[in-house]
């Protein structure tokens, strides 16, 4: 098995952990936020089915004063309400959905800086 085979197994698997973690975090955080009135509204725009998901995962993984920065930008109606959020969450949810966004941005990211090294010829 080559290095790049090797190292693609890795991001790969946190990929998978990270699908795992969608659907479960969609079923049980999500799907309660989208039931409430007071959350339906503050979960970011929805650009395909899903992507509310990551919006609120997003809001509970990055830090308190990063959401906020962009809670009050220019184009704060793409984001999730931080502070709606954090209020009608429980810790586990918000575990939960730091978990799931950093595995997802994680191996996101790995898969892309391992396609480009491949393509600069660095693997072979």
């Amino acid at each position: 098995m080559s290095l790049f085979a090797q190292l693609l197994a890795i991001p790969a698997a946190l990929g998978f952990i990270a699908c795992i973690l969608y659907v479960l975090f969609g079923q049980t955080t999500v799907r309660k936020l989208r039931k409430n009135p007071e959350t339906k509204g503050a979960l970011g725009l929805e650009y395909v089915s899903g992507w509310d998901i990551v919006n609120v995962a997003q809001a509970l993984a990055l830090p308190k004063s990063w959401s906020e920065k962009l809670e009050h930008g220019k184009l704060s109606f793409l984001y999730a309400n931080v502070s709606v959020i954090h209020s009608h969450t429980t810790k586990i949810d918000r575990f939960l959905g730091a978990l799931f966004y950093w595995l997802l941005m994680v191996s996101g990211l790995s898969l892309a800086l391992l396609a480009l090294l491949d393509a600069l010829g660095i693997f072979d």
